[in-house]
């Protein structure tokens, strides 16, 4: 599967999930600890299955990076 969460937006969600999981452990009993199971699974995984249905990404494509692969080469090399 394709990643399509930026990585602050997975440690949110990570932490989120973290935190709604654990109402099960304490508080009143009650089913919306399952609730936190979706954030915490998204976040492990960094895939989103509603951003795929929809075609969203919170993610920069690799293309839009400021560092291209020709500034790795030395320009001696391409004189020959």
């Amino acid at each position: 599967m394709k990643k399509n969460i930026n990585d602050y937006e997975r440690i949110i969600r990570f932490l989120a999930g973290v935190i709604l999981t654990s109402m099960a452990f304490i508080g009143p009993a009650n089913l919306w600890f399952l609730l936190g199971i979706i954030p915490l699974l998204t976040g492990l995984v960094g895939t989103c299955p509603l951003y795929s249905l929809l075609g969203m990404s919170s993610r920069k494509d690799d293309s839009t990076s400021s560092i291209k692969p020709e500034h790795y080469i030395h320009k001696s090399s391409l004189n020959k």
